[in-house]
């Protein structure tokens, strides 16, 4: 196989299961890993007991996005379909993506076309990928991205590594934005395809309060671990004009704030070519609606 498949999850039982009856359907049959993340509903003997084929990881804690590092130490192919326990790629999308990958060797992220389900409505953010400003090189197979969505993607193995895989300290939360600026650092690139097909079922069992704060947080983390002093100035300021003026605001705010020693160690602005390609996207991601930061 080309590919193996990366599902994340914590306490959504019956989700995961129908997530991963999607997922052992097509002719493909990859290798599945599920993370589950310390649930409490017994989401972990259900698919172990459902699904004897797929490996199953019983993290000893909720690891948040890290989880998915966990699973790539067991991964022995070269490409990772990433999913999250509401996400499944559709008829095709998987072999088209590993197509893609194995084109271009420097290659190393394809998101696909985002469908919410029911209804299969485009998501908000699909517009904004396909109508993507950053330059990118001319063998490019579809728009260049700075970024790119976790659940909707498939990543090449040896970058993903290459890169320190996802942040342990922003745990859940914009997490990919770090690592996408991380891969162009490295001379790796990602792009959005219009061909491969993800479906989102988005689940009712989540916290958006802690998600928004977290989000906040992690955005302005990464901006101040990756940007230049100017380039931080400003899409600080731009964020904060953006925000609401609430509790969960001031809670994320003083979480960002807290992490300042961290960052003032840890941080290491990226080359100025990545820069100039990163700010192409400030203004269009601060005029973006699906990107506001509201519960």
């Amino acid at each position: 196989m080309r590919f193996s498949v990366v599902l994340i999850t914590r306490d959504r039982r019956r989700r995961v299961l129908d997530t991963l009856d999607r997922l052992v359907a097509p002719p493909e049959r990859p290798p599945i890993i599920v993370v589950d993340n310390a649930s409490r509903d017994g989401t972990a003997d259900a698919v172990a007991g459902r699904f004897p084929e797929v490996l199953l990881l019983r993290a000893p804690g909720n690891l948040g996005a890290v989880g998915r590092n966990l699973a790539v130490d067991h991964v022995r192919t070269p490409y990772v379909a990433f999913c999250d326990d509401d996400t499944w790629w559709g008829p095709g999308a998987l072999d088209r993506a590993a197509d893609l990958l194995a084109a271009h060797p420097r290659l190393a992220v394809v998101t696909g076309r985002i469908l919410v389900e029911p209804g299969g409505r485009e998501d908000p953010i699909v517009p904004e990928l396909r109508g993507s400003p950053l330059p990118g090189p001319a063998w490019m197979p579809g728009p260049a991205l700075g970024s790119f969505l976790a659940g909707a993607s498939m990543v090449r193995a040896e970058a993903f590594r290459e890169a320190g895989g996802f942040s342990p300290r922003l745990w859940l939360g914009g997490e990919e934005e770090l690592l996408g600026a991380d891969l162009l650092t490295l001379g790796w690139h990602l792009c959005y395809a219009d061909d491969v097909v993800v479906h989102h079922e988005p689940s009712a069992l989540r916290d958006p309060h802690r998600r928004r704060r977290h989000g906040i947080r992690n955005t302005l983390w990464t901006t101040w671990l990756r940007r230049p002093v100017p380039s931080a100035l400003r899409r600080t300021g731009g964020l904060l004009r953006a925000v609401p003026r609430d509790r969960v605001t001031a809670a994320a705010l003083a979480e960002a704030a807290a992490g300042l020693p961290w960052i003032l160690r840890e941080r290491r602005p990226v080359p100025a070519a990545v820069e100039a390609r990163l700010r192409t996207l400030d203004a269009p991601q601060m005029r973006s609606r699906a990107r506001r930061y509201v519960s």
